[in-house]
């Protein structure tokens, strides 16, 4: 076995973010009554929003703005669009999300097929997220999910994002392995793939689209195609 370690992000690449964030701002549309408010459709509603929250992500990794302002500007600057001022709104839809999202329970595609195949196989499985600890470990609870894992490395617990080497440095130190023994699994180039070059680590690029500009170690569009590679 060349690799002795897998590491795996979470969001979009076993837990299907867009699927889970569809379905709990669905529910808050029509829990908050939004189109009584002014905002037209679910569909304006949440084009609005996937714009204004990748952008505040790619902020906070950047460490321009802090957890606490990347979770209730994404709905302030969402109803500025519409015309809504509303702090007292934003703060409590922006605090109902966090609450309701990590119950939802869609995964990838064959993703617990793949987990299975790969503890059969001795490896052992870990996560590097920049997502916030206590969500992360409620999604994988509610997905079904947890015991796969041996570590969890979230950006709170290392004190550092991807794509800075830091964070990659912190779960090999933390796994007991070397860079040339483990291999990253993610849908993101420049955070999970170009962070995990810059450790020295091989990577997976999961997505349907072809990597541009950075260059994996390998590319699957299928969780199923991992079985091709470990």
């Amino acid at each position: 076995m060349r690799y002795k370690h897998i590491f795996f992000d979470l969001d979009h690449t076993l837990w299907d973010f867009e699927a889970n964030a569809t379905a709990t701002l669905q529910e808050l549309y029509a829990e908050y009554a939004l189109e009584k408010r002014g905002i037209p459709s679910f569909d304006t509603f949440y084009a609005s929003y996937s714009v204004i929250n990748d952008k505040l992500w790619d902020r906070f990794r950047k460490g321009f703005i802090n957890r606490n302002e990347l979770r209730t500007k994404r709905f302030s600057m969402t109803f500025l669009d519409f015309k809504l001022c509303d702090d007292r709104l934003c703060e409590s839809i922006g605090a109902r999300f966090i609450e309701l999202l990590p119950t939802k329970t869609a995964l990838f595609p064959h993703c617990t097929d793949v987990l299975d195949y790969l503890r059969d196989k001795k490896y052992p499985i870990h996560l590097i997220t920049n997502g916030f600890e206590e969500t992360q470990r409620l999604k994988m609870k509610h997905s079904g999910i947890n015991d796969y894992f041996t570590h969890v490395v979230t950006s709170e617990t290392a004190g550092s994002l991807k794509p800075h080497r830091e964070i990659f440095d912190y779960a090999m130190k933390l796994s007991g392995c070397t860079a040339a023994e483990c291999i990253m699994i993610g849908d993101t180039l420049d955070v999970d793939i170009l962070g995990a070059q810059q450790a020295g680590i091989d990577q997976v690029y999961f997505s349907p689209k072809p990597a541009v500009g950075i260059q994996p170690t390998y590319t699957i569009q299928s969780l199923h195609e991992l079985k091709e590679i470990l």
